[in-house]
Parts: C-alpha cells; structure tokens; sequence
C-alpha cells in the first residue's frame, strides 16, 4: 500500500464516543449505538462516516494493549449550530496525513496497522505526529467484508 500525502484544513465533526482500549475493544458497542441516531444530524456535509481514535502522545513508542484512548464515531458538518441532544462536538485539527486506501475486511486491521506504522512510516522520512487518526467510511465499506474499501488516515509531520 502505497499513501497518497494530504495537508487538510480543520474538520467539524459531531457524533459520540467511548474510551476503550485493544484489549477491550468497544467499536461494535461505539457504532450500534451511533448509526441509529445518525440521521439526527441535520447538517451533515456528506454521508462519510469517520471512525477517529486519540490516542496520547507516547501511545504507540510505549504500546500496551490495556493503553485506553478515546474512538469516535462521527460525521462532518458544515457547523456546530444544530447538535442532537447527547451527541458531542469534535474539532479535527489541520495538519498532513497519509492516506492509504484499505480494501478488505476490518478483522485484518492490527496486520494492516502493524504494517504501516512498522514498516512504511520509518521508511518514509515522515514521523507519526500527535494527532488524531481516523478512517473515513464511504459508500464502498462493508462492515467486516473482503470487499470493503475504507480510507485509512495516519498524522504524519
């Protein structure tokens, strides 16, 4: 997998989140409970989905699996005006990513991180930056299915 290098400009973003760690992995509980209320968001940009993790400065240099960080599930919007009750607002910051397009199912996701954080990222002149890291979940992801096609989004500076 060969990244395309993006600088995007800062994102709103609306939706909910859950802290978790690899360990104890809530993803499934995190989206069962946001895509029945997605449609609430009024002013929503597009029908994109975004799953975005933070995770704390040292998070990968010093990994533990029991580490927790916080996953969101989310949508962009055009502004903060119209929040549904309960959900929360998230500013994603400015900044360079690498952008790898994943076709696959999701259950290969710790072989596909392992890859570009292990081999690609130390062979590209880039450093992992602070910030967060997400994948975008267009109209071609398949939850779980070979034929999935996701966006994957790695800070780099």
């Amino acid at each position: 997998m060969i990244p395309s290098i993006k600088l995007i400009p800062y994102k709103k973003l609306v939706g909910l989140s859950l802290n978790m760690s690899f360990a104890d992995n809530k993803t499934a509980e995190l989206w069962r409970s946001f895509m029945p209320r997605r449609k609430e968001i009024a002013n929503a940009i597009s029908n994109d989905l975004y799953s975005l993790q933070v995770y704390s400065e040292n998070f990968f240099s010093q990994f533990n699996p029991t580490t927790e960080f916080t996953k969101w599930a989310l949508v962009e919007v055009t502004d903060f005006n119209e929040v549904p009750e309960g959900m929360q607002m998230f500013t994603l910051p400015e900044g360079q990513y690498a952008v790898f397009n994943y076709r696959g199912s999701s259950a290969k996701g710790a072989e596909v991180m392992g890859y570009i954080l292990q081999e690609w990222l130390p062979q590209s002149g880039y450093q992992l930056d602070n910030r967060p890291h997400f994948e975008v979940l267009g109209e071609k992801y398949k939850n779980n299915s070979d034929e999935s096609e996701e966006e994957i989004w790695i800070p780099i500076r």
